[in-house]
């Protein structure tokens, strides 16, 4: 009975997909707004070192540390929650949830007791306020340091779709492959997947699945991808001008 139960749309396991969905898009709409505080103190930030105010800077630093663990649990949580959907089974026997859930976490904690100090969030916050005063100088202790992620990058991997060739800030629909996390154009990737097409389709990338999503947390990044284009368009702007200046 359980079995075909299961098997229709109605059934124990759409009933659980959609509930896993539910709360997997509530979380993702409060990663979303978690980045946009970020990015609110982090421009706060800025205009009081401009102010020389660094007690409070370094408060708000604090608060930045705490929003980014906030976030890395939030993303973690959301992670197990598509695994544990992916992998549910109807069984005979009441299913622990919670257990499940535990175990896909557990998976996911970071394994070095520095990754926190160097989350992508708390990397960006620093070196905005550097560049206040130091902007193009190397903040102090990362010239023997691989960084990573700095104020001028993007958590997106890919800027333009593999498929129709258009920056990702232009898409009207992004969405991301949850296996490889890059983006496509919604209706050109739903076009590549009908025609029978599992692999991602950018250069180079090694994985053989797709599952697609749209969900708060691309927006926001994909924002946050925008203001730094248009910030690092501005030197050519100037460029430009006196190029003409010299005609």
């Amino acid at each position: 009975m359980a079995s075909t139960a299961a098997s229709r749309p109605d059934g124990v396991t759409g009933r659980i997909h959609n509930a896993a969905s539910t709360l997997y898009q509530d979380f993702q709409s409060l990663i979303g707004d978690t980045r946009k505080s970020f990015s609110m103190m982090k421009e706060i930030a800025v205009e009081m070192e401009r102010h020389n105010e660094t007690h409070k800077v370094k408060e708000l630093e604090n608060a930045v540390a705490e929003l980014a663990e906030t976030l890395e649990k939030c993303t973690q949580y959301t992670s197990a929650i598509e695994s544990v959907k992916n992998a549910y089974q109807p069984v005979t026997e009441l299913t622990d949830f919670k257990k499940l859930l535990e175990e896909e976490m557990s998976k996911l904690e970071p394994s070095s007791s520095s990754a926190q100090q160097n989350h992508p969030l708390i990397r960006q916050f620093r070196e905005a306020i550097w560049n206040v005063h130091h902007a193009g100088q190397p903040m102090p202790g990362e010239e023997q340091e691989d960084i990573i992620m700095t104020s001028t990058q993007s958590n997106i991997l890919n800027v333009t779709c593999p498929l129709t060739g258009k920056p990702v800030v232009d898409l009207a629909e992004p969405v991301r492959n949850m296996e490889c996390k890059h983006i496509y154009d919604k209706n050109a990737i739903n076009q590549y997947i009908r025609a029978k097409n599992t692999k991602c389709p950018v250069t180079g990338c090694p994985k053989m699945a797709i599952r697609v999503v749209c969900d708060p947390l691309l927006h926001a990044e994909i924002d946050e991808l925008r203001t730094m284009s248009k910030q690092t368009a501005r030197p050519g702007v100037i460029e430009d001008f006196t190029g003409l200046d010299e005609e």
